[in-house]
């Protein structure tokens, strides 16, 4: 059987990631090592102090970097480092696996003709708002898919769209595509997924592999993650450029207003509409960051350590 490894960046873990833990240790599939690159060692200790957990499990190995040596890229790059597996599995400490056969899921879609990335169904909370459940839905609906190449006609960016909250890659096509871009400040997932689209591979997305994972972000935190969006597209034209995203947010918009009229939930539109503006105008101003003065592009930021 071939070694499966996960990879989880984390930067001050709270206590449902020993859930997460848990879970993957009891996958249908083995996990040969769980090898997590933490950001900031204090926060860390801070959640595992008192307890013996990480003696518990023998497979875990913690390495610890500083908050100004993170990167999106560039740090996942160090796990897969780590790592002597055949297949890497990428989460996020906040992604909560729904039951036992996520890994066996990712690793059947993996296992399709030419797949050289499978991402999984992210799934919103029972106790999330209907613009979140509906968000999830827009985003990873049920319906299985490998898109290549010839997809990006009628699919456009969404064609290049993948997780890293959830997703599982084959070590040897990753070291042959020279792994994530090792400096970016978000979407190496996406980027590397383009990469391997180019090069004749498909991109799975597997929904039977399911994840509990959401946010709850305010509008300025929605803008500084639509910002860092923006910033992200505008670096990487050979990407991005002639797939722009616009119409593909127009049509999320239009379809939450009808969702959330038919839920008879009116009251939540403007508050939505609203949301929608403020994540409109960070993308916009994130594309044009590079005619911005330095101190309004951090200001405007999510990840300010990037511009350090």
């Amino acid at each position: 059987m071939e070694k499966v490894d996960v990879i989880i960046p984390t930067y001050k873990p709270e206590q449902k990631f020993l859930e997460l833990i848990d879970r993957l240790e009891n996958q249908t599939i083995p996990i040969h090592e769980i090898i997590i690159m933490n950001t900031e060692q204090k926060y860390f200790d801070r959640l595992f102090y008192g307890t013996s957990f990480l003696k518990q499990y023998k497979n875990i190995t913690v390495k610890h970097l500083s908050k100004r040596e993170f990167d999106h890229g560039r740090t996942r790059n160090r796990g897969v480092r780590y790592s002597e597996a055949d297949i890497f599995v990428m989460m996020t400490d906040d992604a909560m696996p729904a039951d036992e056969y996520m890994v066996e899921e990712l690793l059947k879609g993996l296992q399709q003709e030419k797949v050289a990335v499978a991402y999984g169904r992210q799934l919103a909370y029972d106790s999330d708002s209907e613009v979140e459940k509906f968000t999830r839905d827009f985003n990873y609906p049920c319906q299985a898919r490998i898109k290549t190449e010839k997809d990006i006609g009628a699919l456009g960016i969404k064609t290049f769209f993948c997780s890293n909250v959830c997703a599982a890659y084959k070590r040897e096509v990753f070291d042959s595509l020279g792994g994530f871009i090792k400096h970016t400040i978000f979407n190496e997932d996406m980027i590397y997924a383009a990469k391997a689209v180019k090069a004749g591979y498909g991109i799975a997305y597997v929904p039977e592999a399911k994840v509990y994972h959401s946010h709850h972000y305010t509008n300025m935190e929605q803008f500084r993650r639509n910002f860092d969006l923006g910033v992200s597209q505008a670096d990487h034209p050979e990407v991005f450029e002639g797939v722009p995203s616009e119409s593909e947010g127009i049509k999320f918009v239009k379809q939450m207003i009808s969702y959330l009229h038919k839920k008879k939930r009116n009251v939540l539109i403007p508050g939505f509409i609203i949301q929608s503006c403020f994540k409109y105008a960070g993308y916009l101003l994130g594309k044009k960051y590079n005619k911005l003065p330095k101190i309004l592009v951090v200001k405007c930021s999510m990840n300010k350590e990037y511009w350090s």
